[in-house]
């Protein structure tokens, strides 16, 4: 079922530091003798790539069935043939018709008078050419007369919209791509720390580089896994399954998990580090300076293949293993057994978005680099294996905008010569906080528009977003939301809708790191619905065609896959495509665009002390920073121990649930029956102390304001640590009702709680990391347990469809 093709490679390249960089090796892999699409029992089967909408990172490899005769979506099913999921789906995926024949999809363009903002009756439809006329007029309108700088383009995760978003405004003129998180917390920070110290991103090798996976010769599993700062089981974050970890242990990986909380993988572990939230830089520094004195590092590694090995150990000196365990909370005696799994060949960790969420985490970041590079586990079977886009396909990174903008155009983009490491997280991002100040203050120029596409912010993303976030919009003249369904952020400051169609009604390209898939159109799109890809291409012609080649979308998708050798329509026919994957290239020369051996940095090693940061002012080397809001400081503003008195509880937030991807699939009846409520975890010690019964609504406050959600006692946190559910709205409610605001999307965001800023970095914020206070709701303060029925009811209107 595998073919083997050859292909010629032209060598060559320069000195610059292109994190993006890879040199394609000579052979690719693909599935060319299975059909992608067939009959089946009076239906139509469609091999495709999941990938959004409705969202999440991964693109399952799936198969869609559709009524022959009616064309009508039946069913989706894993796709058992995928090497790289293997028929494996979620609820989310699962519940796929439930999304595609929602009565709450919004169908056709839509637009308001902006003085209307809020007002859900005040919609009116209008045809694909009128809205995209009035957008054409009115961002041109403001490009004359302020600059192409003045509108912002807005982007969520996972969507793979980034690379046709990013086109459509560099067509427009305008660098301003912006992620409204604060501190951008969210995956580039680590991808950044990645690209400034190796030239690339890592991720553990799981086996997922091969098209015969498991049983691939050359692949090893990990001895030791860490799974550091995230959930993968529930999050299956930054392309890589959670699944994959079991995979592993079911053949012989043993577990390290650093988490607060006793997650399942943490109960399976062989290793469990409760840390205190914040603190994981202060762990990996006492971990590396266990390993360099009693002797585990790899010497030949080190003195071969990287730079400031000693400067880098001096920086971990003040980190023993006693004072560690005072800041972490982690026991002296398993700091010290993690290092030495750490030691042990080969180690692989799984790291997520703990990391990224500190005010200094490109510190953070780099002190867990450093531990897998100073103990020899990049790129060797079943350790870190170094990752680019295959074919440097464009469909998760977006295109480089010196190949679009000139050099003065890119010098505008918000927050890009203040933050240089920016730049170096693989999407060329506005500083998330600075963005917003300037839309609130107009400062050093207004903001007068905003493109939104596939992100809610003011329910998902953003700190503060009811008294910074939503008026930071509004202070705009003028707002695009491209999404399939209203959501707070649309509703509340948005001026014209269009409409986004879901996966199977349409064509587009799945690659992330490993392989490529064609995303295969299976049904007719509802309504007047398009994709995301379709929407930018449309508009963005009309701006500038010279950068949309191609007569049509799908000659389009060919030419970003060009480096395949391959049509849209022949890699349909191969249905996934896998470029031979070497370990240790930078043995090889594979790893840098001038053929020299090493690694894609100024030095050419791993930097262990980086000369980028010393060049930008930061400190050269990790190293540990208190979170600002902790046990042990808060603010100079507050009196410590008074704010302390007050908020005795640490606050750690994002808690990813099976049921939904960020803000999306509240609505989906079969995923809202999993987790109908917005829920914290409390110790029952720490419950009881307070007041709190099992299923209670309480407030969580502290000195912002205060969210509510629903009390659930279970014993897998520690005492002083409460954890709150990620990106809750309640799409049920009519926005029109008298104190249902914009569909309640704040009385349970945990973002409302959480303090806006960034480290000296311009990455990180303090999500994981709050104090606060918990109490029971007074009776009459309880916004109730969901109504199922009327969720299902609201569904089961388009019966006639389903």
């Amino acid at each position: 079922m595998v073919k083997r093709i050859e292909m010629e490679v032209e060598q060559g390249g320069t000195n610059e530091v292109r994190p993006d960089f890879f040199r394609e090796p000579p052979v690719k892999y693909t599935g060319g003798d299975l059909p992608w699409q067939w009959e089946e029992d009076g239906m139509i089967a469609t091999r495709t790539g999941a990938w959004a909408a409705p969202g999440c990172h991964d693109g399952c490899g799936v198969i869609v069935y559709t009524d022959k005769e009616t064309g009508k979506f039946v069913k989706v099913e894993g796709d058992e043939e995928s090497p790289y999921y293997q028929g494996r789906l979620c609820a989310r995926c699962i519940a796929l018709k439930e999304a595609v024949y929602h009565p709450d999809r919004v169908l056709y363009p839509m637009k308001r008078d902006p003085k209307d903002r809020g007002r859900a009756d005040k919609w009116e439809r209008v045809t694909w050419d009128e809205a995209y006329a009035l957008i054409k007029s009115k961002f041109d309108a403001i490009k004359a007369e302020s600059g192409a700088k003045s509108v912002v383009f807005h982007l969520g995760t996972g969507r793979g919209t980034a690379p046709y978003m990013t086109r459509l405004q560099y067509a427009f003129g305008s660098v301003q791509y912006a992620y409204m998180l604060s501190g951008n917390s969210c995956y580039v920070p680590r991808v950044a720390a990645c690209n400034v110290l190796m030239g690339t991103y890592c991720v553990p090798d799981c086996s997922q580089n091969h098209f015969d996976r498991y049983e691939h010769e050359g692949w090893v599993p990990p001895k030791n896994i860490f799974v550091w700062g995230n959930n993968p089981l529930v999050s299956n974050a930054d392309g890589n399954l959670g699944h994959w970890v079991v995979d592993c242990m079911k053949r012989g990986s043993k577990l390290v998990v650093v988490d607060p909380k006793l997650t399942w993988l943490a109960a399976k572990a062989d290793l469990w580090l409760q840390i205190r939230c914040g603190t994981d830089s202060a762990l990996a520094l006492a971990m590396g300076k266990y390993i360099v004195e009693n002797d585990l590092y790899d010497h030949e590694f080190v003195e071969s293949w990287c730079y400031g090995f000693e400067e880098y150990y001096e920086a971990t000196r003040e980190w023993t293993l006693e004072r560690a365990a005072e800041v972490t909370w982690i026991p002296e005696e398993k700091i010290a057994r993690a290092a030495r799994m750490m030691a042990e060949k080969p180690t692989s960790v799984q790291w997520g978005l703990a990391l990224d969420m500190t005010m200094e985490c490109l510190a953070g970041s780099a002190a867990v680099v450093d531990l897998w590079s100073i103990t020899g586990q990049i790129d060797i079977p079943g350790g870190m294996v170094t990752v680019h886009q295959p074919f440097n396909i464009q469909t998760w990174n977006p295109p480089d905008p010196a190949e679009c903008l000139t050099i003065e155009e890119q010098k505008t983009r918000i927050g890009g010569e203040d933050f240089p490491a920016l730049k170096y997280s693989g999407v060329v991002l506005t500083q998330a906080d600075m963005t917003v100040d300037q839309m609130l203050t107009n400062r050093p120029y207004k903001i007068r528009a905003n493109w939104i596409q596939s992100t809610n912010p003011l329910s998902c993303t953003a700190q503060e977003p009811n008294t910074r976030m939503e008026q930071a919009y509004k202070n705009a003249e003028f707002n695009v939301m491209v999404d399939p369904f209203m959501t707070p952020t649309a509703q509340a400051c948005c001026d014209v809708f269009l409409p986004v169609c879901m996966y199977p009604e349409r064509n587009g390209i799945r690659s992330i790191y490993y392989h490529v898939q064609t995303t295969n159109k299976a049904c007719q799109a509802l309504g007047e619905s398009k994709s995301d890809m379709e929407i930018c291409w449309e508009l963005g012609r009309q701006w500038n065609d010279t950068l949309w080649p191609g007569e049509t979308l799908e000659e389009f998708f060919t030419f970003t896959m060009k480096e395949t050798g391959m049509s849209f329509e022949e890699a349909r026919e191969e249905n996934w495509i896998y470029p031979e994957y070497h370990y240790e290239k930078f043995r090889t020369g594979e790893q840098r665009p001038d053929g020299n051996l090493g690694f894609n940095t100024p030095t050419g090693r791993i930097e262990l002390y980086s000369t980028l940061f010393g060049q930008w002012g930061q400190k050269p080397v990790p190293h540990y920073a208190e979170p600002p809001y902790s046990p042990n400081q808060v603010p100079e503003r507050f009196d410590r121990d008074e704010y302390l008195e007050k908020y005795p509880l640490i606050m750690t937030t994002g808690a990813r649930q099976w049921a939904s991807f960020h803000s999306e699939h509240r609505q989906i009846p079969h995923l809202r029956a999993l987790h109908p409520n917005p829920e914290f975890e409390i110790a029952p010690e720490t419950a009881e102390r307070y007041g709190v019964k099992q299923g209670d609504w309480c407030w969580i406050e502290n000195h912002l304001g205060r969210v509510q959600l629903k009390a659930n006692v279970q014993p897998v946190l520690d005492p002083s640590t409460i954890s709150l559910d990620h990106a809750w709205w309640f799409p049920e409610r009519n926005p029109e009702d008298e104190g249902a605001g914009c569909y309640d999307t704040y009385v349970s965001n945990a973002n409302v709680i959480i303090e806006a800023g960034c480290g000296e970095s311009g990455f990180g914020n303090n999500c994981k990391s709050h104090m606060c206070r918990v109490y029971p709701c007074e009776p009459e303060e309880i916004i109730g347990d969901t109504d199922m029925d009327k969720i299902v009811e609201r569904f089961a209107m388009n019966e006639e469809l389903v």
